[in-house]
């Protein structure tokens, strides 16, 4: 494959104090429960983003193409169910550093099956529902601390994830 994507390095938890200012979303009132429904509500769409002719094509060469993008979105789902699995069950953790563009080369997403990318999406996004369903009032609020420092709750730490997948679907244009 030609050159890699560009790496992200943006602070991509303005969005929990603002609208993005990218993709026009404004995910600060949603809660974990009605973040659930958006994820379950949105498989289809990046299903169907595999399903395209040109899913593994990237539209530049530093551009992610359809595939890695849903590749992505199932690797996050996986990660934010496992940081929130550390919010509710310690108290404060820190969570392990997760480079995206790290896991993308690692994981060879370029060179994913459309079949696996949406079975694992499929797989991922339904753990994470589960998660964010199962929680209870008081774990809510509780916090976790990402490498750098930033601070989670359970909620935040939801509307963080829905961003990122949503985000994704509007880099999509679905």
């Amino acid at each position: 494959m030609s050159r890699q994507p560009i790496p992200d390095t943006k602070d991509w938890t303005k969005v929990l104090d603002s609208v993005c200012e990218e993709c026009g979303q404004d995910v600060r009132a949603l809660n974990p429960t009605q973040i659930a429904r958006l994820i379950r509500d949105s498989v289809g769409r990046f299903e169907s983003a595999l399903q395209r002719e040109d899913t593994a094509v990237r539209p530049a060469p530093q551009v992610w193409s359809p595939l890695e993008y849903c590749a992505h979105v199932s690797d996050m789902y996986s990660v934010m169910n496992h940081r929130l699995t550390l919010i509710t069950t310690q108290d404060s953790p820190t969570f392990a550093n997760w480079d995206q563009d790290e896991a993308a080369i690692e994981n060879k997403y370029a060179a994913m099956t459309p079949n696996v990318v949406a079975e694992n999406l499929r797989d991922s996004a339904d753990d994470f529902v589960r998660a964010l369903e199962a929680l209870e009032d008081s774990q809510i609020p509780r916090r976790g601390y990402r490498s750098n420092g930033a601070i989670f709750t359970s909620a935040t730490l939801a509307q963080y994830a829905w961003h990122d997948a949503v985000h994704h679907l509007y880099d999509l244009g679905i």
